[in-house]
Order: C-alpha cells, then sequence, then structure tokens
C-alpha cells in the first residue's frame, strides 16, 4: 500500500489541476467555474522518484450537510481519515480568505500533517497570498504553479519528511506479467446509464458505505470514479477482486449543452473503454427509453460485455410484465447481440446484487474465452456443412478454415475465397453459431472475413 497524499481546499484554487499534474495526464475534470469535482478521486502519483496514491476532494464549502455542497463537504472530511499527508491548497492570488481560515481550524484538530501550498503562483503575481499563508501556523507554504509545473521541487522537499519512511521496497521483485487470462485478476466493472437510475446508489449498497455522493438530483456525479473493492463470493467465501467505476449520466445528444456535462459524459465514454464489463442500469419506475438502447449499443460497439439491471426493483408496478417488455424490447433493439443478461436489482434493499456480480464474473469468462484451433474448426466444418454458403450469380464462394485471433473481446478471422460475396445473413449465422455452439453467449463478437492474398490462387 503506497501512503496517501489528500488534497484539500475551498473550490476553485486547483485541486484537480495538481491532482491531474502529480498523476501526469488529465484524468480529472477541470473548468474555470467552481465546483466540477464533487466525489473523491484516486490517482498514483510519482514526483521525483517519490511514490504515493493522490486524492482529489470536493472543494470545501460552508453549506447546510443537506444540501449537495453540504454532503461534497462531508466527504471532504471523510477523506481525511487514512491520510498520511494533506495538502491544503490556497489561490495565492487571491490570498487568504474566510473560508481558508475556516479549513484551517478545522485541520489544525484533525491528526494529519498538514503542507500549505500557494498556487497560482507563478510570475510575482502571487508573492502577496504566498507571505499571508505563513499565518495559517502551518509552517512554510510552497509556492506553486500547477498549471505551469513550477514548484514541485520544492512540494518534493515538503512530502519527502513524511513519506521517505513509507516508499515500497525497491529490491521487492516485480510483479510478473501474464499474457494469460487469469479468471482472479480484478474485474473492471463499469456502471452506465441515463441520470438518476441510481449508479452511485448501487456502487454504495455493493460497498456498503456512502463512499459516493448520492441524492435526489439528477447529474450529481460528473468524474468517472473507480473504486477498488472485494466481493465476498457467497458460492465459495473467496475474495474476488473488482474495480467499480462509476459514470456521469448519459443523456440524449441533443440535450447535452452544458460544457461540463460533456467532458462529464465523454469522461463516462472513456471509462467504457477501460471496462471489462459493462452493466446499464435502467431505473423500473421509467423502463426502457430509446436513450438506454443507443447506450447498449455504444458499449457493444467498444467490444465491452454488457448487462443490463432494472434497478428500482422494490417499487417497480407490474414487475413481471415490465421484465418481460424490456427483454423483448432489448432482443428487436440489439440485433448485434440477442439474450443479453437481464436481472432485477434493488440498491436500497440489496435485492439481486450477489447475483448482478456473479452473472459479472462469468460473462467476463466468456468474453476472456480462447477455442483451441482444432476444436474451432471442427465446429466451422459441420457449420459448413450444415448450411453451405451461397453461390451468388453461380459463383461459388469457398471457406477454407477459421481461427480466434484475439480475446477480450473475441475476434475471428474465416480465410477463403471471394469472401466479398458472402451476404451479412451468412455472416450472421456463423456469429450466431460462434456464440451458441462455443460458449460465448451474449458477448460482441468481430469476424473478419480474408481472401488469400496470392491472386493465383486456385479457388
Amino acid at each position: 500500500m503506497l501512503p496517501q497524499v489528500i488534497i484539500i481546499g475551498r473550490p476553485n484554487v486547483g485541486k484537480s489541476t495538481l491532482f491531474n499534474r502529480l498523476i501526469g495526464k488529465k484524468l480529472a475534470l477541470v473548468d474555470d467555474q467552481p465546483g466540477v469535482t464533487r466525489d473523491r478521486r484516486f490517482g498514483e502519483a510519482t514526483l521525483l522518484g517519490l511514490e504515493f496514491t493522490i486524492v482529489d476532494t470536493a472543494g470545501w464549502e460552508d453549506q447546510d450537510p443537506e444540501t449537495l455542497p453540504g454532503r461534497m463537504r462531508m466527504q471532504t472530511e471523510v477523506s481525511l481519515q487514512g491520510a498520511d499527508v494533506a495538502l491544503f491548497v490556497i489561490d495565492s492570488r487571491a490570498g487568504i480568505t474566510p473560508l481558508d481560515e475556516e479549513i484551517a481550524r478545522w485541520l489544525r484538530g484533525q491528526n494529519v500533517p498538514v503542507i500549505v501550498v500557494a498556487n497560482k503562483a507563478e510570475g510575482r503575481s502571487g508573492d502577496g497570498g504566498l507571505f499571508e499563508a505563513f499565518s495559517l501556523g502551518f509552517g512554510d507554504p510552497v509556492a506553486l504553479s500547477a498549471e505551469h509545473g513550477e514548484g514541485l521541487a520544492d512540494l518534493f522537499e515538503a512530502l519527502l519528511p513524511h513519506l521517505d519512511d513509507k516508499q515500497p521496497d525497491p529490491d521487492a521483485p516485480p510483479a510478473e506479467e501474464e499474457d494469460e487470462y487469469d479468471p482472479r485478476a480484478v474485474l473492471k466493472l463499469a456502471i452506465v446509464g441515463r441520470p438518476n437510475a441510481g449508479k452511485s446508489t448501487l456502487i454504495n449498497a455493493l460497498l456498503r458505505e456512502d463512499r459516493l455522493l448520492t441524492g435526489p438530483e439528477a447529474g450529481i456525479t460528473r468524474d468517472s470514479i473507480a473504486v477498488d473493492w472485494l466481493w465476498p463470493d457467497p458460492k465459495d467465501g473467496t475474495q474476488r477482486q473488482v474495480r467499480l467505476i462509476d459514470t456521469a449520466g448519459m443523456r440524449k445528444k441533443a440535450q447535452v449543452t452544458d460544457k461540463l456535462e460533456k467532458l462529464a459524459v465523454a469522461d463516462a465514454h472513456h471509462a467504457v473503454d477501460f471496462a471489462e464489463v459493462v452493466v446499464l442500469l435502467l431505473d423500473a419506475t421509467r423502463g426502457l427509453e430509446h436513450q438506454d438502447l443507443k447506450i447498449a449499443s455504444m458499449v457493444l460497439d467498444e467490444g465491452r460485455a454488457l448487462m443490463i439491471a432494472i434497478n428500482k426493483w422494490d417499487v417497480a408496478e407490474e414487475a413481471s410484465a415490465l421484465f418481460n417488455g424490456v427483454r423483448t424490447a432489448l432482443d428487436e433493439g440489439l440485433a448485434q447481440v440477442r439474450g443479453v443478461p437481464l436481472l432485477a436489482i434493488s440498491a436500497h434493499t440489496g435485492k439481486g446484487l450477489d447475483q448482478l456480480l456473479a452473472a459479472a464474473f462469468e460473462i467476463r469468462d466468456a468474453w476472456s474465452k480462447r477455442v483451441p484451433t482444432s476444436a474451432l474448426n471442427r465446429w466451422f466444418d459441420a457449420a459448413l456443412t450444415a448450411n453451405p454458403p451461397p453461390a451468388p450469380g453461380g459463383k461459388r464462394i469457398k471457406l477454407r478454415y477459421i481461427t480466434q485471433a484475439k480475446s477480450r473481446p473475441p475476434g475471428f478471422v474465416v480465410f477463403g475465397t471471394r469472401l466479398d460475396l458472402i451476404p451479412e445473413s451468412y455472416r450472421r449465422y456463423l456469429i450466431n453459431g460462434i456464440r451458441r455452439e462455443l460458449g460465448f453467449e451474449a458477448v460482441p463478437i468481430r469476424l473478419t472475413l480474408r481472401s488469400a492474398k496470392n491472386p493465383f490462387a486456385k479457388d
């Protein structure tokens, strides 16, 4: 476990910019308006050889705990538990504000070392705020520009006394990378859906803690937040590693006009690319809508294994008719994959959550499966015998053999001649046969047709 460094400060002082600078990529959403970050975000940082986990937090606001800003502040307060160091970020150009002083009073009551970071200190514009920062009582402040990368050496020197003895052992052997699929590896599971479907509530229910910010307001989640977790498999009691990824709600593209919402949706698309299995969460009180089918198609087009979960089942009306209607609509609307797993769950009561995780591991196994070439071609020969390819215009299409080129998602290549003449219906026949006969269930399959390159090759 790497030591943990928490970034704390009022809104719009550059916390997420500093987070992105320390992890070396633009992972957290950044914008000029305050309050962009709402949930804690974790990242692995390296600063001049010093390794640590960096945690970005929501801006500290003096609001009633029942309000959204108040709940964001409570999340920030919780984040300090287990931290090794807190980076208290101020805006050196604005100087010390009353809210900065309130945060400083709270931090002085915590049992965590504090380093004051006077951000936006490029040039001479931040000198006044830098000198004011001494009055906070946390020792020498670090002058820094997260935007331009200035002052990182000074930040390293300030962090070193607190983190040096907690660094990983340099003599420890490196972890071996495995090319083969390991079913015990971390399951990367993303939760997607329309706003207010209950995605963050579902993750909190799985974790059994209020890890993510939730509430009646739609669109609370902006950043895609990853949480590592151990799921106790009730089947055999083993602890299965899961990386849960919460995402922003995806509305119809025409309705997304706000810049921040566009960034949040783009971040959600990136989270789908990163995931192995994606759960599309539906709201039982609203049923299946056209936007849900668009999200599902996007997930399948990206080659991810897809599952559908109907949330809020505890308040569903005419539940049986709803389930059957969603099943029929999915089979009709997702022509590329029929039989996508469909589960009824309730994040509020806990109904179906273990079944959801068990199904996610099963579909990942199918998504990662490899079939030996000999077994694959035995199936292929039988499929051609049962239904030979057509001969359009009297021209014979010859299919020679098939091989699995990749997995995750499964990709197959068929070799033969005149393959440009194969109709889509026959291509679909082969894909459905692969899925049905070879155990690939409802996962996206890629099938490539490749003719011989030699123009003089015999038919």
